[in-house]
């Protein structure tokens, strides 16, 4: 059996919602006080930090008391997650540090973060979809949300993907927040409501759209020898990789991303040492929905084309054959940028879940589509 890559020491959280009065700094050292009381550790236990999303990692390991070893700050794109978790594992298998602290805040719905044309906040180029912004928004291309429904309607034309299929992303992920306390968005929606709803780019309606919320997240991360001496079960990163597709030529990428997703699935589930069979549930970077259908076809869980019609039928809820997204996701829980889907994963390991939880969970996988694809694989035992 293959070495684990490092081991989750403790996990934090912060409400989720609207949080006036605290800065993503506020939010991340919430969620971080968080994951040490979860780990039993205190903050000189901590050698190492990767930082996103926080105004000064500097700033931020001054006011917290770290003094590590070994320290990165990173930038605030989602796609950003899996990588962080990729880069502290790989630290702590070369003993640059014995325990690392993965922290981000995220303030975006009190600072008024918008994430395209005008406003403030982000836009498209800066949130991952990295086309040259002067050739693409003249065509109305401001937006992040402007790119997925330009892909969404791709499928459609190819394989006949429907908006009524695609629906079933966000109504099952809505049906998970309604058993998730801390999910921002736990409101009943039926498919009516769905189709309703108004298109913010058509094809994607309001619902296929993730939240901009407040919240903060941390995760610590030890070594594998140092797990059985903590005082939570131990959830163990089994294996991580990523795959980047950056040619300006290839955006819009006309597989939707399959090809890297594909070699970043394959390759951590074989550093884990395991085959899709063998996991229990996935966690879906889902900004919008029909990400969670490329990235099906791309990890290989249902043929290619078919993801419209592979979801229908309970498939992907708790109960179906392979559960996504079971806190809620960034659609219905709220919009942390695949950090909160890695705490859900863990927690789905703990068997802490309560009445979302997934019976007898030994392995749960986490990936994201973007420029920058990443696959992370975890396991309750090493």
């Amino acid at each position: 059996m293959n070495r684990p890559l490092a081991a989750v020491a403790g996990v934090g959280t912060t409400r989720f919602g609207k949080l006036p009065g605290l800065s993503a700094d506020d939010l991340a050292g919430w969620a971080l006080r968080e994951a040490l009381a979860d780990a039993g550790l205190g903050v000189r236990d901590i050698d190492g930090l990767v930082a996103c999303r926080v105004t000064g990692y500097e700033s931020f390991a001054s006011a917290h008391g770290l003094q590590p070893r070994w320290c990165v700050p990173l930038p605030a794109e989602g796609r950003m997650c899996g990588a962080a978790i990729e880069l502290a594992t790989a630290a702590l298998r070369t003993g640059q540090c014995r325990a690392v602290a993965l922290v981000y805040g995220n303030d975006g719905r009190s600072a008024g973060a918008t994430y395209g044309a005008g406003g403030t906040g982000y836009t498209a180029a800066g949130e991952g979809y990295g086309t040259a912004p002067e050739l693409t928004r003249p065509y109305g291309m401001t937006s992040p949300g402007a790119f997925s429904a330009l892909m969404f309607q791709r499928h459609r034309h190819q394989y006949g993907t429907t908006e009524e299929q695609l629906a079933e992303v966000a109504l099952t992920f809505r049906r998970h927040a309604a058993l998730n306390p801390v999910a921002v968005m736990r409101d009943p929606l039926d498919l009516e409501t769905y189709l309703a709803s108004r298109y913010i780019v058509e094809p994607l309606h309001l619902f296929d759209y993730c939240l901009i919320n407040d919240g903060g997240v941390a995760m610590i991360l030890t070594t594998a020898e140092m797990a059985p001496d903590l005082p939570r079960p131990p959830v163990y990163v089994l294996g991580a990789a990523q795959r980047a597709q950056f040619l300006r030529s290839d955006f819009p990428p006309e597989d939707f991303w399959a090809g890297a997703i594909g070699e970043a699935g394959a390759e951590s589930l074989r550093q884990a040492g395991i085959d899709r069979a063998d996991v229990d549930g996935l966690m879906l970077y889902d900004n919008f929905s029909p990400n969670v259908l490329f990235t099906l076809e791309g990890l290989g869980y249902c043929p290619r084309g078919e993801s419209g019609r592979w979801i229908q039928d309970g498939r992907i809820g708790l109960g179906g054959e392979l559960p996504v997204n079971t806190s809620g996701g960034h659609l219905s829980e709220s919009y942390l940028q695949g950090w909160g889907l890695n705490v859900e994963a863990v927690r789905q390991l703990r068997g802490e879940c309560g009445a979302r939880q997934i019976p007898g969970a030994t392995h749960i996988q986490y990936a994201c589509a973007a420029p920058l694809v990443s696959s992370v694989v975890y396991g309750s035992r090493p």
